[in-house]
């Protein structure tokens, strides 16, 4: 069973609030001159709800065109689609000239792998697959099951060069899920720059901002952690935003094995925080950084935080 395939779902933990979506923000009346309306496409990225908000005269055309490029994405990054490049190369074990998206995506893990101490690391697959085939038949894995996944799993053994990549030992795997969705809203975005548009939001379960909002002001998004209570908002404007909750997504009908492992360990996060979401450069990083964040204390939170500049916790609880 694949992460794309388990049959589990993502919780929502961040929402546009709903004044950005028509045609003011905040009490702002929508700028003089701009008869052309906002536009909001609404689908599916890589198994998570997506959205791109933008006013353009020829929004139609643009959003085909980004829809084009998430589906080209997919291609290469889904573990859903039998005939992706991620999933051949989890088959096979190597990959021949891999498509630079592919090998761009590996070398940002593994920047964040080297800057989190190995807790970002992408071969946890096989764990993820020991999970969800145990809790498929309605009970947790044992112990041999973890260990023998376990002995499959280390960001050492995977080697990527323009001309191959190579896990170095057999029944190796990767999943991309912890920082993909924020990559694809990336290229999205550069997509759209490349059209000369500055205020956009893309949303691929991970968002990036370019600018703000085109009737003024920022992208207002909000955070749900979990409480029952309102749990906070933040203004979005040139900078991405990124959010993982240890139980946003479980193997178990209860919701209290989660889906987010310790390559240490093999075993889910420890339920120290309910939702985890940082603000960054790219939504690659943010994405990055909020899942391993869910392995962390908030003093190894703030270390790592050290490495990237760039990088704020926008919301931990």
């Amino acid at each position: 069973m694949t992460q794309d395939s388990a049959t589990i779902t993502r919780r929502r933990f961040v929402a546009i609030s709903a004044s950005a979506l028509g045609a003011a923000i905040a009490g702002l009346p929508m700028a003089a001159g701009a008869a052309t309306p906002l536009t909001r496409w609404r689908g599916v990225a890589l198994g998570a709800e997506a959205s791109i908000s933008l006013r353009h005269p020829e929004a139609g055309r643009i959003i085909t065109a980004c829809r084009a490029e998430i589906a080209r994405l997919e291609r290469i990054f889904s573990l859903y689609d039998a005939e992706s490049v991620l999933t051949r190369l989890n088959a096979d074990g190597r990959l021949d000239a891999p498509p630079f998206e592919l090998l761009e995506l590996l070398g940002q893990c593994d920047v964040l792998n080297a800057a989190t101490g190995g807790l970002f690391d992408p071969t946890v697959q096989p764990l993820w697959a020991a999970y969800a085939e145990a809790f498929a038949g309605g009970r947790a894995p044992d112990a041999d099951a973890i260990d023998r996944a376990l002995e499959r799993v280390g960001w050492s053994g995977v080697s990527a060069e323009a001309g191959q990549i190579a896990f170095a030992r057999p029944g190796m795997a990767i999943t991309l899920n912890g920082i993909a969705q924020g990559y694809v809203a990336d290229r999205v975005a550069a997509l759209l720059r490349a059209e000369g548009l500055t205020d956009v939001l893309v949303n691929t379960g991970e968002m990036r901002a370019l600018g703000g909002h085109p009737d003024g002001g920022a992208w207002p998004v909000s955070f749900d952690d979990g409480s029952g209570a309102p749990a906070g908002s933040i203004d979005l404007r040139d900078a991405a935003l990124a959010s993982s909750a240890p139980l946003g997504t479980a193997f178990d009908a209860e919701g209290r094995v989660g889906h987010i492992l310790d390559p240490r360990s093999g075993k889910p996060a420890a339920p120290a925080w309910r939702l985890v979401s940082v603000t960054a450069r790219t939504a690659a990083l943010a994405d990055g950084l909020s899942t391993a964040f869910c392995l962390m204390s908030r003093a190894e939170i703030e270390r790592t935080l050290a490495s990237f500049p760039d990088a704020a916790l926008a919301h931990l609880a």
